[in-house]
């Protein structure tokens, strides 16, 4: 071969690969996204701009390369379900989702799509995963929930409000019944607070007035508003009657913060959807799901709302002021 010839040839061969890729790239892919929240939920808004902004800088603009189909629950656990089967009819390249029951329900399903998961509570012991290091089916992602967070929890609400004796974990066991499990695994961990801690089922609107309600009947009481579908179309709600009662608070995500509750203390939620725009990339570009670690949270944001806290007459201490992340005034 005359060395002009092999020149060429050697560049082609080097230039192949790259070509492919952008080939890969440029090829429309489609993506369902399913999230627990309502689309209007000023929180879910910022996450899914983060999470294209993210995407689009990995090279998947929306509507060049990549055509998304939205669904939002709003913390309906029957439309988790008719959405997720929506969504699996429609056979696209991968599946995100937000929020455990919905997890759950793309779990049933679906076994071969690829679905990424961006913040979902104890996936491994749902059965979600096989373990956090080698999840071995169609699903991987990031992880919200940990059992040490109670234990946080009950220490920022003893610190700003010191009479505090009982909280009340306010749930949905249609949403988010693993938390019985989750109750009874923090029942074993050390304990630096004298908090007495209880698990509170919560079905409607009108049980959350009631629940709210009785636990305010004797002093001491506060609210701890975890991660769940439910109380996230809620938060508003809850903040409201946690003031008229006189009930401290503290919550999973900065939006409860944000519509009046006292406190939250947890996971940067947009910093995870963030997170998972790369194993988006990573599937799409030919990477196996099953290879991919499930990754917990790393981010954590802490905000007080000294608004609420003057409602409430509450005096926050500064050094409690100087380890938050945002006030609210």
């Amino acid at each position: 071969m005359k060395r002009r010839e092999f020149i060429l040839a050697l560049s082609g061969a080097v230039t192949a690969p790259f070509a492919a890729h952008a080939q890969q790239a440029a090829r429309m892919r489609r993506m369902g996204m399913l999230l627990s929240g309502a689309e209007s939920d000023p929180e879910m808004q910022e996450r899914i701009l983060v999470f294209r902004q993210a995407l689009a800088a990995l090279g998947w603009a929306e509507g060049r390369n990549l055509a998304i189909e939205y669904r939002f629950a709003a913390g309906d656990a029957e439309r988790m379900r008719t959405h997720a089967a929506e969504l699996v009819r429609l056979k696209p390249d991968i599946i995100v989702c937000s929020g455990t029951p919905v997890l759950g329900a793309l779990h049933q399903a679906t076994r071969s799509i690829p679905v990424v998961f961006a913040g979902v509570n104890d996936p491994v012991g749902l059965g979600y995963v096989a373990s956090m290091a080698r999840p071995g089916g169609n699903i991987t992602g990031f992880s919200l929930m940990e059992v040490s967070l109670v234990g946080k929890w009950l220490e920022l609400l003893k610190q700003i409000a010191p009479a505090v004796n009982r909280a009340a974990l306010i749930f949905n066991p249609e949403t988010t019944a693993y938390y019985f499990n989750f109750l009874r695994s923090f029942e074993s961990v050390p304990r630096s607070v004298a908090v007495v801690l209880e698990g509170t089922a919560v079905h409607d609107t009108a049980e959350v007035e009631r629940v709210c309600a009785e636990f305010a009947r004797e002093p001491g009481g506060s609210l701890i508003i975890p991660a769940d579908p439910f109380s996230m179309v809620r938060f508003k709600l809850i903040a409201r009657l946690a003031e008229q009662l006189k009930l401290p608070t503290v919550g999973f995500f900065r939006q409860f913060a944000v519509d009046g509750g006292l406190m939250s203390y947890g996971p940067d939620s947009v910093d995870v959807f963030r997170l998972a725009s790369t194993y988006v990339d990573r599937i799409l570009r030919g990477t196996n799901p099953a290879d991919l670690p499930v990754q917990g949270p790393t981010k954590f944001t802490f905000v007080i709302n000294l608004k609420t806290a003057k409602a409430l007459g509450l005096d926050v201490p500064d050094k409690l002021l100087a380890l938050a992340d945002e006030v609210i005034e």
